[in-house]
């Protein structure tokens, strides 16, 4: 009703309608009213009908609790009031008088909701650490709740009441009602063993916190930065709100939670991992610290596909604190085979070279291969990746340099593309020279040391990145782009590397100016070599999370290419995860949610696409399908291959 607009009080920032149901052609006409309706009361309105846009104004409503959790320069907020509801009718008037409420106990907090319901949604900045903020928080919770019986509204017109509304549910519902609640539970529950402390008896409000005045965490600075936390690891681990948008089943809605989607169990969600970790340091429940077998046992299970870095409203990064946790559980104490084996893989590719041919007789071979995955730590049902003949390294020494109007780019051999498929390092090469660039190598072995932070090996990962920074700091500071072809390296030079070096001038510019293989193409604004034929294209779990996933598409599809996405979906071999014995089977039902429906869907003739290592690996050795990096499908291209 276009006269419920007076409700909106000054100042409001968004209020989005959705029009569904009805005839097209009369839900349109609608909107067009309400439109002009606002614009005769001086607003600014608008009508957006594109889909992409309409998805970015929904994304705006859905970062409503990140936003109101962590704000710049803002004390801490907390929940305790945050979904009371009243007629939609009395919205206008209820916000005004819950701001001056909020106003009069020196409190503050930017409020979203569901106006169209009459309910709001806020976190405001409660003091609970002294027991003069906790006095002060239950007076006005006492008075917040008076307001809302006032307007005839809920105290909880979405979640449930549970403790923090129990003792003032009497307010809402009068003593004769939670009388009879009390007489109806004791038949059924006499000794008051079921949920106690809620509805009837309940709990004082300011019992039981997570945090008050006795909250006295272990204080971490952390090996990474966490800027958005007080540069504090301890602080951190306050970042899950527990929302539990990671406790999804459904494989078409992001990455997030890959282990949980496979065991559907608490302690797998990042939830459930970031709950143990702020016992952790809380020091109450959980008294080892960093030595704690039970958080050691929930994170072993974390793929570190940082699928909660960006899926997570809060943004929590599970990969970090992962790594952060091991970094500190594994000193003193010998880390599992796997991780020497697979953690280490630099230092065994490189000694590869010694007798490449010998190495994979080891890995390949029928009845040495057995042997050789049980001292590793390997899953029987896994083959061993082969090394190349030759590095990608090895045979570029003897490519011709070729001059490149548009300027220098240097090329990362990472490990995988290196020691493992130098021709899709090969054929990035040749895209680049083919689109005017000239391509260099760094002829130094170096590393940004990715299969180091899962096992938590931060010091000698500090220390390759400093040989980087070292032996590439002309071209950093002289601005030179670095082209990546792993997703798991690029996204450690985006993220790893400012995280470990926060202070560090060079490492920052060096995490700017470094691309995936699409993202530079894209940017460069060169026209790549055609593409043809029907691909299916699997996105790495670091490229969902931290690079920019859009961007392969539109070059690919731009090139040519006729290129879908499968569904958002963790391959299930995350790095060296799914190579290990023990995680083989949760590995291969990550699997099965979306990659390996989507590849027996696909027919034949498609091309699957998949930059990652893992990814690749994970396909082929489950599906015996081939796989094609980007690079490798645009150098295609410039031999004139068809379908």
């Amino acid at each position: 009703d276009v006269e419920d607009l007076t409700v909106l009080p000054d100042g409001c920032g968004w209020l989005i309608c959705e029009f569904g149901g009805e005839d097209a052609d009369e839900a349109s006409a609608k909107a067009d009213r309400l439109v002009q309706a606002l614009k005769r009361r001086g607003r600014d309105a608008r009508l957006v009908r594109d889909r992409d846009q309409q998805q970015r104004i929904w994304r705006v409503r859905e970062a409503g609790l990140p936003a109101t959790a962590y704000i710049p320069g803002w004390r801490e907020t907390h929940e305790g009031w945050e979904d009371a509801a009243v007629r939609r009718e009395d919205l206008g008037r209820y916000l005004r008088d819950f701001k001056a409420l909020m106003g009069r106990y020196g409190y503050d907090s930017a409020v979203y909701g569901h106006f169209g319901d009459g309910l709001i949604h806020c976190r405001i900045n409660f003091d609970l650490a002294s027991e003069a903020g906790l006095k002060t928080w239950t007076a006005f919770l006492s008075d917040a709740a008076d307001l809302v019986v006032r307007y005839g509204g809920s105290l909880s017109g979405e979640h449930g009441d549970g403790q923090s509304k129990a003792e003032l549910l009497e307010k809402m519902y009068g003593p004769e009602l939670i009388e009879a609640q009390r007489a109806f539970k004791a038949i059924w529950d006499p000794d008051g063993r079921m949920n106690p402390g809620k509805v009837v008896d309940p709990y004082p409000i300011a019992s039981n916190l997570r945090e008050g005045p006795g909250y006295r965490p272990i204080e971490v600075k952390g090996a990474f930065d966490y800027p958005d936390d007080g540069h504090s690891f301890t602080q951190a681990m306050k970042r899950c709100v527990g929302v539990g948008s990671c406790r999804r089943n459904d494989s078409d809605k992001g990455v997030m939670c890959p282990s949980y989607m496979a065991t559907l169990e608490e302690k797998h969600s990042t939830r459930g991992r970031a709950r143990l970790l702020f016992e952790m340091v809380s020091g109450e429940t959980i008294t080892e610290g960093f030595a704690s077998r039970a958080v050691e046992e929930a994170l072993d299970l974390c793929l570190g596909c940082k699928g909660c870095r960006s899926d997570c409203p809060m943004h929590v990064d599970m990969a970090r604190y992962k790594a952060e946790f091991r970094y500190r559980h594994y000193q003193g104490r010998m880390r599992p085979r796997a991780a020497w084996a697979m953690g280490r893989i630099r230092t065994w590719a490189e000694l590869s070279r010694i007798a490449p041919w010998a190495a994979n007789l080891v890995g390949q071979a029928p009845l040495v291969s057995g042997a050789a995955k049980a001292l590793m730590g390997i899953a029987e049902a896994r083959r061993i990746p082969r090394f190349a003949p030759r590095s990608f390294r090895t045979l570029d020494r003897s490519r011709p340099r070729r001059p490149g109007a548009r300027g220098r780019v240097l090329l990362w051999p990472d490990t995988f593309n290196d020691y493992f498929r130098p021709a899709t390092a090969t054929a990035a090469v040749r895209v680049l020279e083919h689109m005017g660039f000239e391509v260099e190598v760094p002829r130094q072995r170096l590393c940004c040391g990715r299969p180091l932070y899962d096992w938590g090996w931060l010091d000698e990962a500090r220390a390759l990145w400093r040989r980087t920074l070292s032996t590439l700091r002309s071209d950093i500071e002289a601005g030179v782009p670095v082209v990546g072809l792993e997703p798991g390296c690029v996204s450690a030079f985006r993220d790893e590397l400012p995280g470990l070096f926060p202070d560090d001038p060079l490492a920052k510019a060096l995490s700017k100016q470094t691309f995936a293989f699409t993202e530079f193409i894209e940017r460069s604004g060169a026209e790549p070599p055609a593409a043809h034929g029907e691909a299916l294209v699997q996105i790495h779990c670091h490229h969902h999370a931290v690079l920019d996933p859009g961007a392969e598409l539109r070059v690919l599809n731009g090139a040519g290419l006729s290129a879908h996405a499968i569904a958002s979906g963790c391959c299930g071999m995350a790095g060296s995860f799914g190579f290990e014995a023990g995680k083989y089977a949760v590995s291969m039902a990550a699997a099965e949610r979306a990659l390996l429906p989507a590849l027996r869907a696909a027919p034949s003739g498609t091309l699957i696409l998949a930059d990652g290592f893992s990814c690749r690996e994970q396909i082929e050795q489950t599906s015996g399908r081939p796989t094609w990096h980007a690079a490798e499908i645009l150098a295609r291209g410039l031999d004139g291959a068809q379908r």
